[in-house]
């Protein structure tokens, strides 16, 4: 690059993002690895009511988490902690560690992960989920990909990222855009599973 040139930056624009579905929670994709040089990816997670993310742990990569809507609860190891919008915290890989909305209405965070490479994983899983709940093998290979060890929920056989969350307002038991109760049935919304782009936008061999 010579000194005139700009270096490459990369812009979000308020509700901006690809959206897909993990089961109970949704994700927002914000700046994947290849917009940091491989040194953080940031999503955000919508939480609906009585969300849970179930108890997890990684390998490979640390996670910070700040609360921007609602109250949210966190367990790493034998340390649990609620915080509401503007809290912060650090849960670092090698402890297991849950999530859930504490409160009665919609939350919300964002997610920091370093290094980079597993917002790949929630691309993955909401390709996945937007055909249905995945099999219970094609959860656990994926999670194994990703260096992820979780105590998953099952369902009629089924891997889910949490409990099927109980339909409010008439809305299906799929994902909730933003977490505001909308219904949608995968990550395309109501777009046949044909006509969908994978979400990871990685070469598929």
């Amino acid at each position: 690059m010579s000194s005139s040139e700009a270096p490459a930056i990369t812009v979000v624009q308020p509700g901006g993002g690809l959206q897909g579905n993990l089961g109970t929670i949704g994700v927002v994709f914000k700046l994947w690895g290849h917009d940091t040089g491989g040194a953080l990816a940031i999503v955000e997670h919508p939480f609906p009511p009585g969300a849970l993310v179930p108890p997890h742990l990684h390998t490979r990569e640390d996670e910070y988490s700040i609360v921007t809507e609602g109250q949210i609860g966190f367990r790493s190891g034998d340390r649990e902690v609620v915080l509401g919008a503007g809290g912060y915290i650090t849960k670092p890989r090698g402890e297991l560690h849950a999530m859930w909305n504490a409160g009665p209405e919609p939350a919300r965070m964002i997610e920091v992960i370093t290094p980079a490479g597993f917002e790949h994983f929630f691309a993955e899983m909401a390709d996945l989920t937007a055909a249905g709940p995945p099999q219970l093998p094609e959860f656990i290979a994926l999670a194994g990909r990703y260096g992820l060890a979780v105590r998953s929920a099952i369902s009629n056989g089924h891997a889910v990222f949490g409990p099927l969350p109980r339909p409010a307002d008439g809305a299906s038991s799929g994902a909730r855009r933003g977490g505001q109760g909308q219904a949608r049935t995968g990550c395309y919304g109501n777009t046949p599973p044909g006509d969908r782009p994978p979400l990871d936008p990685r070469p598929r061999s």
